[in-house]
């Protein structure tokens, strides 16, 4: 059966680092793997200049019209189609921040319903670390609106709370608390639990409840970028850290 995840939520949650950690996992696996970047709202710092790394990997990306050309009005390509009429293994979709950027999905929504039962999982990736997804009534609060906008209910929650470079078991322990409380207001399941492998192995020394952890699943940081080189290099010119990219 097909699995395929949305990532949907906040904007600055980690969508876009965990939908290519998961594309990465699942072709490691040996999964035939598609990884749609369907980020309409924000033209810059998507997974689309990760496009070399993950061809490296053959995972199908397929990105917006103009991604990356430095046009500021984006399209969706008539390839978003292929994740569901072709016979990939998982299926990935990194969705636009909050509900304006769940509205991409809605046209897609006879397709998502026509999926086997079971194969779709939609997951609002949470960091609490964001003010806008801060408390339990925000984080119900968007997604209510995502739901509306995306047409489609949200399975699960992912707890990815971070503080990018200055991230601490702590912020994965705190997320975990607001998760809890989100859990019994909204009767939406915390899915997976994501971090790097360390913060995640000193988050689950504390022996949380596995109720609010779900799935713990270790990342690596691909959308870190090399601020100095792309500074004076950008991306679209002779670049010696352009592997990166």
């Amino acid at each position: 059966m097909k699995d395929v995840k949305v990532l949907i939520g906040n904007y600055g949650s980690g969508k876009s680092e965990l939908a290519l950690n998961f594309a990465m996992q699942a072709a490691a696996r040996g999964d035939r793997t598609e990884l749609l970047d369907l980020d309409m709202v924000n033209t810059y710092f998507r997974l689309t200049e990760r496009g070399k790394m993950v061809e490296q990997k053959e995972i199908r990306l397929v990105s917006p019209n103009f991604a990356c050309s430095g046009i500021e009005t984006l399209s969706l390509p008539a390839e978003v189609s292929s994740a569901f009429v072709l016979d990939w293994d998982t299926v990935i979709f990194d969705v636009g921040g909050d509900d304006v950027g769940a509205t991409a999905l809605g046209r897609y929504h006879q397709d998502f319903m026509a999926l086997e039962p079971g194969a779709l999982e939609v997951l609002n990736v949470v960091n609490i670390r964001r003010p806008l997804a801060s408390t339990v009534e925000k984080i119900h609060r968007l997604q209510e609106g995502m739901q509306a906008h995306a047409r489609l209910q949200i399975t699960g929650m992912i707890n990815n709370t971070n503080l990018a470079t200055m991230t601490s078991a702590d912020d994965l322990w705190d997320g975990y608390e607001v998760l809890r409380q989100g859990v019994d207001l909204t009767g939406i399941p915390v899915g997976y639990t994501t971090g790097k492998k360390e913060f995640l192995d000193a988050f689950l020394a504390r022996d949380p409840d596995p109720k609010y952890v779900g799935k713990p699943v270790a990342i690596d940081v691909y959308m870190h970028r090399d601020w100095d080189s792309y500074i004076e290099y950008g991306l679209n010119t002779k670049n010696p850290h352009k592997d990166m990219y």
